[in-house]
């Protein structure tokens, strides 16, 4: 428990900053998931969806939610699968 003003301010601060983050990474995990989801449906259509998850990890880096290498590696990750089935398909 905050025992000083600046601390609860503080507390005030980092409980909003958790919530914003949560919600973030909520969104980065299902547009992850949609992704996926449209590379094993079909390959050809599947670009819009990886767009969107590729933009959403360089948001979520820039605002420091997440670190730009974790970024960058979900980032390689995508469009691995993603070549991947545009190559076998």
């Amino acid at each position: 428990m905050p025992n000083t003003k600046s601390a609860k301010k503080d507390l005030k601060i980092s409980e909003r900053n958790r919530a914003r983050n949560q919600s973030v990474k909520s969104r980065l995990k299902t547009l992850r998931t949609k992704a996926h989801a449209a590379i094993t449906a079909d390959a050809g259509a599947s670009e819009d969806a990886v767009k969107a998850a590729l933009k959403a990890f360089d948001s979520a880096a820039t605002k420091g939610v997440i670190h730009k290498n974790q970024a960058a590696r979900r980032k390689s990750r995508l469009m691995k699968r993603l070549n991947a089935a545009q190559s076998a398909g």
